[in-house]
C-alpha cells in the first residue's frame, strides 16, 4: 500500500519519497539517522593541517627542514610570478635542461620549497599558470567573478522549472553562493580547485539529453586544469552509456582521450627538468575516513560559519536532497558528490584540504529538496490508514 503526496512546499515535481510504502519510509528515515551520525563524525575528524610543503612533499629529515612558511598557495603564487617575471636565471635552466620556461620555474621552485618532482603528477599541468603569468591580476579575478557567476545563473536556470516560486528559486541561487564562498576570495586564485570545481558544476547544469556539446567542452577544461576532474568526466561518460547515448559517450572518451595525450605530454616534459635526487612524493594514502570528507567540505563553503555539528548536519541533509530530487542530473551529481567523497575519504591527506573544492560550489543546493522529500519520508512513515475488507452475505 503507497501513500498519497502531500501538497508541494518548495518542489513542483513528486519527491523519490513520495507514496512509499510506510515500511520502507521507516527503513528510510532510520538510514537517514544513521547517515548524519556518520556527518557528525567530521567534530571529532582530524582538521586540516598545512604542512610546511603540504601537498605531496615526502617528509623531510630534521636537518632538510621546509623553507619557513611554505604552503601550496606560496607554491602556486611563485609559479606564477616567475613565468610572468620571466627570469633569465629559468631560461637558462629551461636550455640547459630542455624544458619550456613553465617547466623550469615550476622544477626550481619545487626544489626551493621542498616538494616532489616524482612521480609527474606530482606537478601541475601548466594550463592555469600560463593563462594566470599572461593575463593582468585584475582580470584574472574578473573571469573567475564571471565564472562563478555564470555558474549560479546555470543553476538557477536549471532548477527554475522544478520550483514553485520566487523564494525557493532565491534560495537555491544563494546556496549555490554559499557553495562558492571560498572560489570567491581572490587570494586563492591560483588554486587550480577553485576553477576546476566551478567549471564541473557548469558542466552539470548545462548538460541535456541531446545537448551535451558543452557539458563536455567544460569538463574538459576542468580536466586541463585539474587532474582529478578526471573522476568526474568517466562518471559521465558511463551515465551517457548507460542510458544509450552513444554519440555523448563517444564525446566524453573523446575529451579523455585529449586528456591522456596532454596528460602523457606534461609527463615528457617533467622527466626532462626532473633528476635523480629530486624528492619523491610520500604516496596518498591518507584514510582519514568519511568525516574528514565532511570537514573539509564544510570549511570549503559558506557552512564555515557555522559550529562544526550543525555544518556536518546541514551538509548531510544537503546530500539526502540530491537523493530526494527525482530527476537525471541529481543522480549524476550524487554519484559525482560520492565518487569524490571515496577518493577524499580514502586518499587525501590532512593537508590537501582544498580536495573537496571540486564537489562543493552546487553541493548545498540538494537542500531546496531536502524540503520536500523530508516531508514526504515523514509523512509516509507515519500513515495509519488501514484497508478494512467486509464481507456481505446474501
Amino acid at each position: 500500500m503507497t501513500t498519497r503526496r502531500a501538497a508541494p512546499i518548495w518542489t513542483t515535481g513528486a519527491t523519490r519519497f513520495a507514496g512509499m510504502p510506510r515500511t520502507h519510509a521507516r527503513i528510510g528515515l532510520a538510514l537517514l539517522l544513521i547517515f548524519l551520525a556518520a556527518c557528525l563524525s567530521a567534530v571529532t575528524s582530524p582538521g586540516p593541517r598545512p604542512s610546511g610543503a603540504s601537498g605531496s612533499v615526502t617528509a623531510p629529515a630534521a636537518s632538510d627542514p621546509p623553507p619557513p612558511g611554505q604552503t601550496d598557495l606560496l607554491l602556486y603564487q611563485t609559479v606564477v610570478a616567475g613565468i610572468r617575471g620571466g627570469s633569465p636565471y629559468y631560461a637558462v635552466v629551461a636550455g640547459i635542461r630542455g624544458g619550456s620556461p613553465y617547466y623550469a620555474v615550476v622544477a626550481e621552485t619545487h626544489r626551493m620549497g621542498h616538494y616532489p618532482l616524482k612521480p609527474f603528477f606530482t606537478v601541475r599541468l601548466p594550463t592555469l599558470a600560463v593563462v594566470e603569468a599572461a593575463l593582468p591580476p585584475m582580470v584574472l579575478n574578473l573571469l573567475l567573478l564571471l565564472l562563478c557567476v555564470g555558474t549560479i545563473l546555470a543553476w538557477v536556470a536549471r532548477v527554475r522549472p522544478e520550483m514553485t516560486g520566487l523564494v525557493p528559486l532565491a534560495v537555491a541561487g544563494l546556496l549555490v553562493l554559499a557553495g562558492l564562498y571560498v572560489n570567491l576570495d581572490p587570494g586563492f586564485v591560483v588554486f587550480h580547485e577553485i576553477w576546476a570545481g566551478p567549471l564541473i558544476a557548469l558542466s552539470l547544469a548545462v548538460r541535456r539529453p541531446g545537448r551535451w556539446l558543452p557539458a563536455v567542452a567544460f569538463g574538459l577544461s576542468a580536466m586541463l586544469i585539474r587532474e582529478t576532474a578526471l573522476l568526474y568526466v568517466a562518471i559521465m561518460a558511463v551515465f551517457a552509456w548507460l542510458d544509450g547515448e552513444r554519440r555523448e559517450t563517444f564525446g566524453w572518451l573523446g575529451a579523455i582521450a585529449i586528456f591522456a595525450v596532454v596528460l602523457a605530454a606534461h609527463a615528457h616534459a617533467v622527466s626532462l627538468v626532473s633528476g635523480p635526487l629530486d624528492r619523491v612524493s610520500q604516496g596518498w594514502s591518507g584514510l582519514e575516513g568519511f568525516g574528514f570528507y565532511v570537514r573539509l567540505a564544510t570549511i570549503s563553503s559558506g557552512l564555515d560559519i557555522l559550529p562544526q555539528w550543525l555544518a556536518s548536519l546541514v551538509l548531510g541533509m544537503a546530500l539526502f536532497g540530491w537523493l530526494a530530487w527525482r530527476d537525471a542530473v541529481a543522480t549524476r551529481a550524487l554519484v559525482v558528490f560520492a565518487a569524490y567523497a571515496a577518493l577524499i575519504s580514502l586518499f587525501a591527506r590532512s593537508d590537501n584540504f582544498y580536495w573537496a573544492l571540486m564537489t562543493t560550489p552546487v553541493l548545498l543546493v540538494g537542500l531546496v529538496f531536502a524540503v520536500d522529500g523530508l516531508r514526504d519520508m515523514i509523512a509516509a512513515a507515519r500513515d495509519t490508514r488501514r484497508i478494512t475488507v467486509t464481507r456481505v452475505i446474501r
